[in-house]
């Protein structure tokens, strides 16, 4: 209803309608609809979030690539790859011609993976208020402990099984012909001063507000003005989710 005022106002006021307008009202109308309903306070997840963390225990220590459980230097090159020849590999790259930077040649190590991973972020109206959808995650090369991250972020091997283990959570919502209705989808390069032809497609898609949808604890719904609030918050929310967030 807040949404059909604003936009009568502004059709009356004689703007025009465009996608990026209808947009930014859909948003407003969001906010505002959680306000009314007492819905954009962040202390009680900011609680849930400390206790989450709290509560894991995981002890992440360096040790010697030689270590590594099917990972391996490779002989020749000095690659280091999985046994699989999926997910990832570092490689050592030499750039040269490189005008209007810093110095124009020099060699460095990449993570090469040329292949496009998913960010997906759910969304659905609970007592008519839009929601979505984050996972508290852990990686290991973060300072902060638990995160929250998109509902889902996966490589095409993760979502070929090529570790051998589970399919990714959620993963049917956000493949090809996958459930819901798919709000954004963009795909952008990821970091490309460290990564080698990477991408990733960044999504939200919409579930039906009666759908229910299963998930562990380690999951939160959060409204938009929770979101947005959050962003303002150092070491809270990851970059792969501001990622998703930044292409509506």
């Amino acid at each position: 209803m807040i949404k059909e005022e604003l936009l009568d106002f502004l059709r009356d006021g004689g703007h025009e309608l465009t996608e990026e307008v209808e947009g930014a009202v859909r948003n407003l109308a969001e906010i505002l609809d959680a306000q009314q309903k007492k819905l954009d306070d962040v202390e009680l997840a900011l609680a849930w979030l400390k206790k989450k963390n709290d509560e894991r225990e995981v002890n992440t220590r360096e040790v010697p690539i030689s270590e590594l459980d099917r990972w391996h230097v490779h002989p020749k090159t000095g690659h280091i790859h999985h046994e699989s020849g999926k997910f990832f590999s570092i490689i050592g790259v030499k750039v040269e011609g490189a005008e209007g930077r810093e110095v124009v040649s020099w060699t460095q190590p990449m993570i090469k993976q040329e292949e496009c991973g998913i960010l997906g972020i759910l969304c659905k109206k609970i007592d008519g208020v839009m929601h979505y959808l984050f996972y508290a995650k852990y990686e290991p090369g973060s300072i902060a402990g638990l995160q929250l991250a998109p509902a889902l972020q996966a490589t095409a091997s993760n979502l070929a099984r090529a570790h051998g283990g589970k399919k990714p959570l959620l993963s049917e919502y956000f493949e090809e012909g996958g459930k819901g209705k798919v709000l954004v989808s963009v795909e952008q390069v990821e970091d490309p001063s460290r990564f080698y032809h990477k991408t990733n497609r960044c999504m939200i898609v919409e579930v039906d507000e009666n759908e229910e949808v299963d998930v562990p604890d380690d999951f939160i719904w959060l409204t938009l003005p929770q979101v947005k609030k959050f962003l303002k918050i150092d070491n809270i929310v990851n970059a792969l989710a501001r990622c998703v967030l930044g292409s509506q």
